[in-house]
């Protein structure tokens, strides 16, 4: 049986930069090589990174990425590396965009893969199965593809796919079956979800079983707007064996020795599979089979689920905060356990001297309070601030009448102010700290404590950031390091401290009773009959699911955060605003 050395390159593309992705293809092709490759294999949409989003519908970024493309592949070779068969996703179009008044029926923008060798596109295959589900859109974007592309490498017959073709029975991998490949190549942008990683190599192993072949199934990383891309990347044989898998959250080169069936059928036919028209070339050169020892990819274990979130809140603040072009964080800290989290976060991601921590103290700020947020400073090495607020509280109240919550939501705001006026001199972003719990429910101020250009932690349950905050100084420990959270904001009743002895519970359930309806109602899709059944209690649930309805406006005006549940805030659960229904009726 033939031997070919794989090489899935795990990396982290950025939307729109389709030169500095070629660079990256290139750098990480010489890296292959140099590792003795004789086939690489990067994610989806890599020449344009991904999701493009509307990007799809100009034409001029259309025709960049095709040219791209193109001079990607000649540059290879001007590098070479022409020998070496590379597989790349990018953007393609056969056809106007579908929203224009010339399109044409099965014609449009094609998400697609193309392999590169010896200067030009041997190859191209456009995505089969297109999802339109959760935060993809794929549908409103791109037309499907009905041709599986076959290539001989190596005297190995080797079939494209792309991301959803592996999520779906059917199409690309039954035809490959039929086609009698090898080796099925499926290279993704797929985003992060708390325990995908445990969902994806059965997956995996059902789509290897349905080919007959080998799964070279390879996933970028990195943060794009609200979504993380993990990695995870891994080769998985027609048996189900996982002969190799790569770490996630960082950017890998998995290079792999794999001994794949041969060909036997004649090159150059054309045949009718699933469907789909199964279309084949051939590779006629690649690198010599490398000599000495054989190349083995190792196996990573996945980790704890705490450290997996952490990890994918830390690179998708990284990234938001670097691709962007911001030279700092600036956020308010109160000596709570989430302002704490998202201080945490904010120096793990970027280093203490780019994160601008601002104790805001008002008349009803405790001394323990303004002490937790200057200890967590003093932890974390961050620039730490004080900017009492009671005199701008007091100047407003001078010139206002305003009682009860009206002054909360006063205080609130003027911080929001500060914030963002440091923002405008100082050119940090303004990070905001509400968890997913307070933005279900409603329990913030707008223009106050949700100001910010991005939340870390938008997406964590509040009962998870307890579980992140006890993690994180646990994984200090275990490194003799210093716990960055003080244990006095993980183990204090949460307050926003707006009036005298306020805690969340005079507002809200106990988290440990709120969390639990939210998930079920938020990212289950439970009604009120199906919560109730689960054991609620039949008021609480009422009373939650008003709050979680009325809340709808507060939470479109909110800033993006990573997403890591299966259903986040924003693209994931898209409910009207003006809505009569209610689940209690």
């Amino acid at each position: 049986m033939p031997t070919l050395r794989l090489a899935l390159s795990q990396v982290n593309p950025r939307v729109g930069d389709l030169s500095g992705n070629a660079d990256l293809v290139r750098s990480w092709t010489r890296r292959a090589a140099d590792a003795g490759a004789q086939l690489v294999l990067f994610p989806e949409m890599m020449l344009t990174g991904y999701p493009v989003e509307d990007l799809v519908f100009r034409r001029s970024f259309i025709a960049a990425s095709r040219a791209a493309l193109e001079r990607l592949a000649a540059d290879l070779a001007a590098d070479g590396l022409g020998d070496l068969p590379v597989v790349v996703g990018y953007l393609d179009a056969d056809g106007p965009p579908q929203i224009s008044g010339d399109a044409e029926p099965g014609r449009g923008a094609r998400n697609a893969a193309a392999l590169l060798h010896r200067g030009t596109v041997v190859a191209r295959y456009f995505k089969h199965h297109l999802p339109n589900y959760g935060v993809f859109d794929e549908d409103r974007y791109f037309i499907p593809g009905d041709e599986l592309t076959v290539v001989r490498i190596g005297g190995v017959d080797t079939a494209l796919t792309i991301c959803e073709d592996l999520w779906q029975a059917g199409g690309p991998f039954a035809a490959a079956r039929q086609a009698g490949v090898g080796l099925v190549v499926n290279i993704n942008g797929s985003p992060y979800e708390l325990n995908k990683d445990d969902v994806r190599l059965p997956l995996v192993r059902r789509r290897a079983a349905e080919a007959g072949a080998t799964v070279a199934y390879v996933n970028m990383i990195g943060g794009q707007d609200e979504l993380v891309f993990e990695g995870d990347s891994m080769i998985v044989t027609a048996d189900g064996d996982l002969l190799t898998r790569a770490p996630q959250f960082v950017e890998h080169l998995l290079v792999h020795d794999v001994e794949l069936p041969a060909a036997t059928t004649a090159p150059g036919s054309q045949s009718v599979a699933d469907d789909m028209r199964v279309v084949h070339s051939i590779v006629e050169t690649i690198p010599p089979a490398p000599t000495g020892p054989a190349a083995v990819g190792g196996l990573i274990e996945p980790v704890a689920d705490e450290a997996e979130v952490w990890q994918a809140l830390v690179l998708g603040l990284r990234d938001y905060v670097n691709k962007n072009g911001f030279p700092s964080v600036v956020l308010g800290l109160s000596g709570g356990i989430d302002s704490a989290v998202v201080a945490a976060l904010s120096v793990d991601a970027l280093g203490p001297d780019r994160v601008v921590g601002v104790s805001l103290p008002s008349q009803h700020s405790s001394e323990h309070s303004r002490e937790d947020a200057a200890d967590l400073a003093k932890r974390t090495g961050l620039d730490y601030r004080v900017e009492p607020i009671q005199p701008m509280v007091d100047s407003f109240l001078a010139n206002l009448s305003l009682s009860g919550i009206a002054v909360e939501n006063l205080q609130a705001r003027v911080r929001g102010v500060i914030l963002m006026a440091l923002s405008n001199q100082e050119g940090h972003l303004v990070l905001t700290t509400g968890n997913k719990s307070e933005l279900a429910v409603g329990y913030s101020t707008l223009y106050g404590d949700s100001v910010g250009g991005f939340n870390p932690i938008k997406d964590v349950w509040k009962t998870l950031v307890w579980r992140l905050a006890k993690w994180r100084n646990a994984d200090a420990a275990r490194r003799g390091e210093t716990a960055p959270i003080p244990e006095n904001s993980i183990g204090k009743p949460p307050s926003a401290e707006l009036s005298p002895g306020q805690l969340d519970s005079d507002s809200l359930p106990d988290y440990d009773v709120l969390d639990p309806i939210l998930i079920g109602y938020v990212d289950g899709d439970l009604g009120r009959d199906g919560l109730v059944e689960s054991g609620h209690d039949p008021a609480v649930v009422d009373k939650v699911l008003r709050l979680v309805d009325t809340a709808e406006y507060k939470r479109r005006q909110s800033a993006p955060g990573a997403k890591i549940s299966m259903k986040a805030f924003g693209r994931d659960r898209r409910l009207p605003i003006t809505n009569r229904w209610r689940e209690d009726g």
